[in-house]
């Protein structure tokens, strides 16, 4: 063989495959897309920063500026739910897509969702810098939010990975890690749509269920079969028991003024409150149920339907 020519594949080493940048270019796009649909619920509001208890000057709430994210002490869940289902969207599609390049496609998709949330966190810090007042409270409650914020772009780059991993186990994780947060963003759409003083009275009902009966779909799907199996069926329960206390227990520390800015004492009652609501009296018992018969049954109908393809009459 003469040295003048290439080796076999050598000439095809230097670029990328034409298919590779496809699917790079589609799954940075399906990112992008998913991460703006998590946000869609506030940015249909207009998404005019809520008012700020520490604000430099006394404004009225539409005079607020623009904020891509709802950036505030009381809006920390739902921060959690509209950057967390970003991440769960572009997961769940780069599964169901399935593509042959499923590496790429989902860093590729991961950081499509990044670079919206990204932008939107910058953006929005970048205008309440701006407006608050000058002073050490404002720079704790900055790096607070920030914190919080970073914390759950973390949270939507793990259910991402999680829901676009061709591991059963793994994906029925992600739909347990996320069934509390997708449900808290569906309640923002309606109340974005059709504000406070018009939802309908069965949105708290069907909330508090929904996620139940996610995970309980979830287990179904999943199966009991190999036995390792079962370790998503115990975390998803536990997310079940522990996420909705956590939510609660947050929503109300950082809802209250009576203990704003204590630290100390703000640890101290949210420590408290989740013990509360992870006890016999936080009501979690009935959801748990609800999910562990949705799985069961599911279960039972797989196995009459395994059963009757193996034995037709």
């Amino acid at each position: 063989m003469s040295h003048s020519e290439p080796v076999m594949g050598q000439a095809t080493s230097s670029k990328p495959p034409r298919a590779s940048v496809s699917d790079a270019a589609l799954g940075w796009l399906l990112g992008i897309v998913a991460g703006a649909l998590g946000l869609a619920p506030w940015w249909i509001t207009g998404a005019t920063l809520p008012l700020q208890n520490l604000w430099a000057t006394e404004v009225l709430p539409d005079q607020m500026p623009v904020g891509l994210l709802p950036l505030n002490q009381y809006q920390l869940t739902s921060i959690v739910a509209l950057l967390g289902v970003g991440g769960a969207a572009a997961g769940l599609t780069v599964r169901i897509w399935a593509p042959v390049r499923r590496r790429l496609v989902t860093w590729c998709a991961a950081g499509g969702v990044l670079a919206v949330q990204f932008t939107a966190t910058a953006q929005s810090f970048a205008v309440l810098n701006e407006g608050l007042a000058v002073g050490s409270m404002s720079s704790v409650y900055l790096a607070g939010l920030l914190a919080g914020v970073i914390g759950s772009i973390i949270a939507a780059l793990i259910a991402l990975l999680l829901m676009a991993s061709p591991s059963t186990v793994k994906t029925t994780i992600g739909v347990g890690l996320m069934a509390v947060p997708v449900t808290s963003w569906g309640v923002e759409w309606v109340v974005s749509v059709a504000g406070y003083t018009n939802l309908p009275t069965a949105v708290p009902t069907i909330a508090r269920w929904l996620p139940a009966a996610l995970i309980g779909c979830a287990l179904a799907w999943c199966g009991n079969k190999p036995a390792r199996r079962t370790v998503a069926w115990v975390a998803n329960l536990a997310f079940l028991w522990f996420v909705p206390a956590l939510f609660t227990s947050v929503q109300y520390v950082l809802g209250t003024r009576v203990v704003a800015g204590d630290v100390p004492e703000m640890l101290l009652m949210s420590r408290q409150i989740l013990t509360a609501t992870l006890g016999p009296d936080g009501g979690a018992g009935p959801t748990i149920l609800l999910a562990l018969a949705i799985g069961l049954a599911g279960l039972g109908v797989r196995a009459i339907l395994a059963r009757r393809v193996s034995n037709p009459a």
